[in-house]
């Protein structure tokens, strides 16, 4: 094994560079050490929420940028990096790209959470620990919410090696296998590294680099951009004249976005009028882009991207544009208020103990949805044999292509019993 710099070596070295072009995401049960990875990578620690930092785990979706180098005079695996310094000749580096990581919550109570960060991904790195036998009761849930997203492109990460002895990692090894056996990941690499102490990060690295590639994408397209969080960035006691519009986050999966352009936000703002829900569309300009630790003029497809607009910052706050869809007005799909899905179940519920049998939809039974980042809850109107027709609670901005997330209600959570297709 090759060893890098400890987190407490890295934690102050925040990406600031090109805009990413790819989104990295972690999957895996809730103690597997996937937050943790992601600093030994970046240097962030993404759990900032107080209430993350209570209970040690991920409750929002968590986020963070790195670039990847490449030391022509070093060997593989230890040429790869994530300075522009050789660490061994203290040489400039080749960059190789600017990566985004969507660190997704791994608690079962947050299924649906993960599954919005999931729409976002390009690639995953399924995180297993060593000390604990495989699979765990969420490592089922995320790799089937990983084949409903279309991610083809994973890498599994053995993590928490050093704390087992060589037989526990050669068992753990094992059960790796043989649980991801005719599943997406079946060919995926494994590689053992230990997040905490930075061991093995350059092998990882280099099984990103030729594993998890940078998709293609149309930067001429109307843009399309799922929001994953929104933010009121003011302080406290800010005076009315100095206060800064709302903060809109994602990823921009077609187009380019740029300072000064006007776009449209789908569904857009609650109404309430007369005791009835309604939701308008809103038009903002984009006031700011950063990308990349830095602010840009432009923001292409692919990476993580915040975009400043002269909305009314209240608008914005406590990510309350989730779900929504931006991107230039008149452009984006239709807003679904009920939704006819070709659904296809799976055999068993995973997550739970036992694995019980997943019972056919039925007329009248609430489910939640998952298409990108929106979660919306509805009423079953009407259940055939493969089609389902579910009035929404909350209305959806939707491809008509997407893949949709369903889940049901078992015992004290919403469990992903299945994926549909829209009719």
């Amino acid at each position: 094994m090759s060893d890098s710099p400890t987190q407490s070596e890295q934690r102050s070295e925040i990406y600031v560079g090109p805009q990413p072009e790819v989104n990295i995401g972690t999957l895996g049960h809730v103690d597997n050490g996937k937050s943790t990875l992601v600093q030994a990578l970046t240097g962030v620690w993404t759990s900032r929420h107080s209430e993350e930092l209570r209970r040690g785990i991920t409750i929002r979706i968590g986020y963070a940028d790195a670039a990847f180098y490449k030391c022509e005079r070093c060997k593989a695996p230890s040429c790869y990096t994530n300075k522009n310094q050789c660490p061994e000749h203290g040489s400039q580096a080749e960059f190789l790209r600017a990566v985004s990581f969507v660190d997704c919550p791994g608690h079962h109570s947050l299924m649906v959470t993960m599954l919005s960060g999931a729409s976002l991904m390009d690639g995953a790195l399924f995180v297993v620990a060593s000390d604990t036998k495989c699979p765990q009761a969420q490592d089922r849930e995320h790799l089937l919410a990983a084949d409903i997203a279309g991610l083809k492109n994973i890498v599994i990460v053995q993590n928490k090696i050093d704390i087992v002895d060589q037989k526990r990692a050669m068992e753990s090894y094992k059960e790796i296998k043989q649980f991801v056996k005719k599943t997406v990941a079946e060919d995926a690499p494994i590689v053992p590294v230990s997040a905490q102490h930075g061991t093995n990060i350059d092998v990882l690295i280099e099984a990103m680099e030729k594993h998890i590639l940078t998709p293609k994408r149309d930067s001429t397209a109307p843009v399309r951009m799922p929001i994953l969080r929104s933010f009121d960035v003011n302080k406290p006691g800010t005076e009315p004249e100095q206060l800064a519009g709302g903060v809109i986050g994602g990823s921009i999966s077609q187009g380019t976005l740029r300072v000064g352009d006007e776009i449209e936000i789908s569904p857009g703002i609650r109404i309430e009028t007369s005791g009835k829900t309604s939701y308008e569309k809103i038009q903002t300009s984009v006031m700011s882009l950063r990308a990349g630790g830095t602010s840009v003029k432009e923001a292409k497809s692919g990476g993580l991207v915040a975009v400043a607009t002269d909305l009314d910052p209240s608008l914005a706050k406590s990510d309350s544009f989730v779900g929504n869809m931006a991107g230039n007005p008149g452009t984006l799909p239709e807003v679904a208020e009920k939704l006819t899905l070709e659904a296809h179940l799976f055999e068993r519920v995973v997550g739970i103990e036992g694995m019980s049998h997943v019972d056919k939809i039925k007329t009248k039974e609430p489910l939640v949805l998952n298409v990108a980042t929106a979660v919306t809850s509805g009423v079953v109107s009407s259940a055939r044999t493969d089609i389902v027709e579910i009035d929404l609670r909350k209305p959806i901005c939707v491809d008509p292509s997407s893949k949709i997330a369903i889940s049901r209600r078992i015992g004290e959570g919403w469990r992903l019993i299945g994926h549909g297709t829209m009719k």
